[in-house]
């Protein structure tokens, strides 16, 4: 088997939210990662939109990473059949491996953790400590609130209006392919 040319690192919820098109944007994720011939780097459950994204990149051949505290592994039921499973002793290791071992990061629906994870990578970014392209996968406009915050922080006066680029929204999977491509390729 050849080696994946880039590893996607996909921040999402475990649980799968009252909306299905959320859902159906971390199976479509999955599979377009695969068809890519990338490997997806993902928090190892077996739930929610990160379970979705996980069985659609594995039934579509993708290499999978995933990456679990101990804490967790029976609330997300860790998904023990992926290509590499990696156990931490925290969420702030798990944050760290995963980060480590991805080419970009995409973020799609979820809650606090995903927030979190979004928040940690891009602070990382506004403080220069990686130029990794950050996306948000705004299914349904889930993500709209969120750019609002961010664009009120910039009005605010709380951050510089850079901080706006250091990620990129797109409205779907199919967009997010063209930008993941445009970025790494």
């Amino acid at each position: 088997m050849t080696a994946p040319r880039f590893s996607i690192c996909v921040f999402c919820g475990a649980r799968t939210g009252s909306n299905p098109a959320h859902a159906e944007a971390g199976r479509a994720t999955g599979a377009m990662i695969a068809a890519n011939g990338w490997r997806l780097v993902y928090g190892a459950g077996d739930v929610g939109i990160m379970g979705e994204v996980a069985r659609a990149a594995q039934g579509a051949g993708a290499t999978t990473m995933g990456v679990i505290p101990t804490h967790l592994m029976g609330a997300e039921r860790g998904k023990r059949d992926v290509t590499q499973f990696v156990i931490t002793e925290d969420m702030h290791e798990r944050k760290k491996v995963m980060f480590m071992n991805s080419d970009a990061i995409v973020v799609l629906p979820g809650g606090a953790g995903s927030l979190d994870e979004f928040f940690e990578v891009l602070t990382w970014a506004q403080i220069g400590l990686h130029k990794k392209p950050i996306f948000l996968v705004d299914s349904e406009g889930y993500w709209q609130p969120l750019e609002a915050l961010l664009a009120h922080i910039v009005a605010q006066g709380f951050a510089d209006a850079s901080m706006l680029r250091l990620y990129t929204s797109v409205p779907d999977v199919g967009s997010l392919e063209t930008a993941l491509r445009a970025a790494l390729c």
